[in-house]
């Protein structure tokens, strides 16, 4: 079984997510193979909050060029938005 550290690799704090936090919307980088329920759940268990609403948001690895000849892949993630019942905030976002 899965724990919620499993799920959730780590947070993303951005200009865009600290603006988003005033409406209550906070950023993870998740598990590809996360689903919306899993990501409810784990936030959580770890944060102790109410989630209303998850959002997911699927990256594709962008193709790059070393050198002449050498070209490699990034690898593909995800990324989830999670917005938490009105009132709630996450205290490991404040003061960031």
């Amino acid at each position: 079984m899965k724990t919620g550290f499993d799920i959730i690799v780590q947070p993303i704090i951005t200009e865009r997510s600290d603006k988003d936090k005033k409406k209550g919307k906070y950023f993870f980088l998740v598990r590809k193979e996360a689903t919306k329920i899993d990501i409810k759940k784990a936030v959580e268990k770890i944060f102790k909050v109410n989630v209303t609403k998850v959002n997911i948001i699927n990256n594709k690895g962008k193709t790059r060029k070393r050198g002449f000849r050498f070209t490699y892949k990034e690898p593909d993630s995800k990324k989830a938005i999670v917005t938490l019942k009105e009132g709630q905030t996450i205290e490991f976002f404040e003061g960031v």
